[in-house]
């Protein structure tokens, strides 16, 4: 890669906002690209590239105006652990309360991606005390108040003002909201593949009509993924009929509570039994709209911040094919 830029782009880029679950993704590439691509000396650079790539695509098939990627200050918030200490628990480093297991081979390069992002001038925001999930939450309830939901739009593609969210991680399922244009982006099949999941694709696939209920229905449910129990004997679908039957989460316990006989005897109970981690889930489950993030600059900058930053680094870890995409992406005029 040389010192050459592309001539910055018309200051007009009517798109809208696009969140990126960073971790998500370089985890994603970390796994998903061979570890022999190496930098010069010989050091894995996968997750970099991978991200980077995906990054690069993302703006040049989505074509957003803003684009923000969140960071995890912390994986494991104090917050949530209080509340259940079993959260993320399995995930620890043997004989530690707060380090994650994280293969060797990225741990490295997480500095890196940091350094790069920099060096491009992109948006990483990250709150202490609180998951990227979090920080997500914060920017779409910020986008619904200073009022995403413009109309119009290419098909396909978020309305301006909309908000996407680019995850593998079903938990943020639970932000989408036709009203206020958010949407997710899922990963499950690759950022060439994307799984646009709007409040149609939640009914068709999961049987809930709104975010808020499935954020009622993984209460219920429970994810052993983040060490969540749910409700004993009550699983994805069962959820599903309780919440279709009742409204919500608070409907559901309100039936229960009231000996409804729409519940049988065996989900009253059970309902019961877990009355403890009912009343704490919901705050474990839902993300948190009001980190403090302070003022986030979200616009997708025209050049990169720090050109010659971005030279030295492309140089020094072998990226100038994924740097010279991302910055083509970045200047086109959407």
């Amino acid at each position: 890669m040389t010192s050459s830029l592309p001539d910055p782009a018309p200051a007009v880029r009517p798109g809208g906002l696009l969140l990126l679950d960073t971790a998500s993704l370089y985890f994603r590439a970390f796994f998903g690209i061979p570890d022999s691509i190496v930098s010069p000396d010989g050091l894995p650079v996968n997750a970099v590239r991978g991200l980077l790539d995906m990054t690069a695509r993302l703006i040049a098939d989505r074509r957003p105006g803003r684009l923000v990627a969140c960071w995890d200050d912390d994986w494991r918030p104090a917050f949530r652990v209080a509340a259940i200490p079993t959260y993320k628990a399995h995930r620890l480093v043997a004989g530690t309360d707060h380090v994650e297991e994280t293969p060797a081979g990225l741990l490295p390069q997480i500095p890196v991606i940091v350094e790069v992002l920099a060096a491009l001038g992109i948006a990483r925001v990250g709150a202490p005390g609180f998951e990227a999930d979090d920080v997500i939450g914060t920017l779409v309830a910020r986008a619904a108040a200073e009022g995403g939901a413009a109309e119009g739009g290419a098909a396909g593609h978020a309305r301006p003002g909309g908000v996407e969210i680019v995850t593998g991680d079903r938990d943020l399922f639970q932000l989408v909201d036709d009203e206020t244009g958010v949407r997710v982006l899922y990963t499950s099949r690759g950022v060439r593949d994307l799984d646009v999941v709007d409040q149609a694709r939640l009914r068709a696939k999961y049987g809930v009509p709104t975010g808020q209920a499935y954020a009622d229905m993984a209460v219920l449910r429970g994810d052993p993924s983040d060490g969540l129990p749910g409700v004993r004997g009550i699983g994805e679908k069962t959820a599903v009929a309780l919440l279709e039957r009742y409204g919500d989460l608070a409907g559901v316990l309100a039936a229960r509570d009231a000996r409804d006989p729409g519940l049988t005897a065996t989900q009253r109970a059970r309902l019961t039994e877990a009355d403890a981690y009912l009343e704490v889930a919901p705050d474990v489950v839902r993300v948190a709209p009001d980190a403090p993030l302070g003022v986030v600059d979200d616009a997708i900058p025209m050049t990169p911040a720090d050109p010659d930053a971005l030279v030295a680094l492309a140089e020094r870890w072998g990226l100038a094919s994924s740097i010279t995409r991302i910055v083509a992406a970045m200047s086109a005029d959407r």
